[in-house]
């Protein structure tokens, strides 16, 4: 699910320290319906936005890494605001090719249209999921 920007996508945190850019197409977009996702967001799901590492930039401030296992077993390493702590990308730039940035963050609101819905497992009674989304009750391989 490849999406061209006609212009590079901008994003940062809560207090705006932190900004970012996105040269690069988004790849994937998703719904999180994990515990982790409901506890970091404060919300039903979380919302991220697949892209490659290589097209993000950090333009001002710092941002902090925090690690934690995930339900699969896997390490995930959370790239946070050094001022605020709003949670801004998942995914290790060095070490990974693609990473996840939080849909919250971005200045400009994510069209979930196509939106892949993952760990429904754990979804929320009430919370409904478009007729016909693409889902994975857990996390997809």
């Amino acid at each position: 699910m490849s999406t061209s920007n006609t212009r590079p996508l901008t994003g940062g945190c809560q207090c705006g320290a932190a900004r970012y850019e996105i040269a690069g197409p988004i790849l994937s977009r998703y719904v999180c319906h994990c515990r982790e996702c409901q506890k970091q967001s404060a919300s039903a799901f979380g919302i991220s936005i697949g892209v490659r590492s290589a097209d993000v930039r950090l333009i001002q401030g710092k941002l902090l890494r925090w690690s934690r296992r995930t339900d699969s077993g896997r390490t995930l390493h959370c790239f946070f605001c050094s001022a605020c702590g709003t949670r801004v990308w998942h995914g290790d730039q060095d070490t990974e090719s693609e990473i996840s940035v939080k849909g919250g963050s971005l200045d400009e609101p994510v069209d979930l249209s196509g939106a892949i819905h993952i760990w429904t497992i754990r979804k929320l009674p009430g919370v409904l999921i478009p007729k016909g989304a693409q889902q994975y009750a857990m996390e997809p391989d």
